[in-house]
């Protein structure tokens, strides 16, 4: 892979343009030649154009093209250098098209976009900043049959009388007005004209389906991200029936319902969500139940759990009124807490019996005051299959910290690795001569200390 400043360097080199007879660039094939300008910026680029007459309309011919309207002086030189690319009678395939657009006036776009399609781009990514206006994607994007890569930033998606994405293997829609998209069920229709979508990302979003409602019998990779709607009121919820689903992450403080149907068996799945309630045990037993019991049914299958902290939380305040169901698939498990909420992280473990890792990351320090960390049983995990526990915060040795530490080795029969994080002002020796004095269940296990 030639990058962009090499390939300016190779442009560029001393003396190019008084040793003609000695070029060797130019003895490529347009091809290369065109491969290797898709590297540099395409103001440089461009200025090749004046080497020779044969060099003039290579840049024309790039497979990939980036542009970014603030690397330009001003707006009429980004729009000009754009027009002169796209209105180009060579219609060469295009690989990979990246646009960024600020200011006022996306007038271009739909020409550009146009052309885009017409030669066949497989990868586009398209972000719009406008202070007055918005942009809207024109018609032919909706029929781009060459498409793999979509990724859309703050723009408009109507909903159109055909789409047709053959090949769209990944679609990520950030911050984008879903038109009418809402209604009915055209957003899910839009997802089912995508046959074998992998990778689907959908987050702050205008306008958004209530209940977001994704089917899918390819999707791979799923993400909502902070709220799928920038709508901040409590809204129904999100159903997702994906069955080859392996990677899933949620992270909505807003809908009230998760249902997720057909998990695959070991998915990894990332949760930050509250499930429309602020944190009350009464809302909880009130009208709160029905939708964690829902939820924790749908995610049975699950081999690697990252939780944080506000939804373990609501969890955990569940588990006083109800039994939490047995995660019998889990073998990997990764909380983020404040280390003065880790009893909640109990009731849990008791429903994971053959957990084999777990990971604890604490955004601080263990406080030092907190010499009290009352674990009041020992989970089967920790007697018969945990074998890897990583503590992510900075150690020091003081009594609360050995104290975490020595709960895991002398409850954790089968452990083989306890990873700690040495603080940058501790020494090894001292954590070591700390860790002699504590029992071990397990004769296998070692203690690796991590330096910053």
């Amino acid at each position: 892979m030639v990058d962009r400043e090499n390939s300016s360097q190779i442009l560029c080199s001393k003396g190019f343009s008084q040793r003609l007879e000695e070029d060797r660039i130019s003895q490529l094939p347009d091809p290369l030649i065109c491969h290797i300008l898709s590297h540099l910026l395409p103001k440089e680029a461009v200025t090749t154009s004046v080497l020779s007459t044969r060099w003039r309309t290579l840049w024309l011919w790039v497979p990939s093209l980036e542009l970014v309207s603030r690397d330009f002086s001003n707006f009429n030189a980004f729009a000009s250098l754009g027009d002169r690319f796209f209105e180009s009678d060579r219609m060469s395939c295009l690989d990979k098209l990246n646009l960024t657009i600020a200011g006022t006036d996306a007038s271009h776009i739909t020409s550009w976009i146009d052309a885009a399609v017409k030669r066949k781009v497989q990868h586009l990514r398209f972000k719009c900043f406008l202070r007055s206006c918005v942009c809207r994607m024109p018609v032919s994007l909706y029929v781009c049959e060459t498409l793999v890569s979509l990724k859309l930033e703050s723009v408009i998606l109507d909903d159109v009388e055909f789409v047709s994405f053959p090949r769209l293997k990944t679609l990520h829609l950030l911050r984008v007005i879903l038109s009418k998209l809402s209604k009915d069920a055209a957003f899910e229709r839009f997802i089912s004209c995508c046959p074998v979508l992998e990778d689907l990302e959908i987050s702050g979003c205008l306008n958004a389906p209530q209940p977001l409602r994704v089917h899918s019998r390819s999707l791979k990779r799923l993400i909502i991200g902070h709220g799928y709607s920038t709508q901040f009121d409590s809204v129904p919820g999100v159903v997702i029936d994906a069955p080859q689903l392996c990677f899933l992450r949620i992270i909505d403080h807003v809908s009230k319902s998760f249902i997720v149907n057909n998990l695959e068996y070991n998915a990894k799945l990332e949760v930050d969500i509250t499930f429309g309630l602020r944190g009350s045990v009464e809302a909880i037993y009130i009208s709160g139940g029905s939708l964690i019991r829902s939820f924790l049914s749908g995610i049975l299958k699950v081999g690697d759990l990252t939780i944080h902290e506000v939804t373990l939380k609501i969890i955990y305040d569940y588990s006083k009124s109800e039994s939490l169901p047995q995660f019998g698939y889990m073998s990997r498990l990764c909380v983020s807490l404040f280390a003065q909420y880790l009893t909640w992280l109990e009731p849990f473990l008791e429903s994971c019996p053959n957990l084999k890792s777990l990971v604890l990351k604490l955004p601080y320090y263990l406080p030092k005051k907190m010499n009290q960390i009352n674990f009041s049983s020992v989970p089967k995990c920790l007697q018969s299959s945990l074998e890897f526990v990583d503590l992510k915060f900075p150690v020091s040795g003081h009594v609360a910290e050995m104290k975490l530490v020595r709960y895991f080795l002398e409850n954790s029969a089968a452990l083989k690795k306890l990873t700690l994080h040495l603080d940058s002002n501790s020494t090894e020796d001292e954590i070591l001569t700390k860790l002699l004095e504590i029992p071990r269940a397990s004769t296998k296990c070692e203690v690796v200390i991590v330096k910053k």
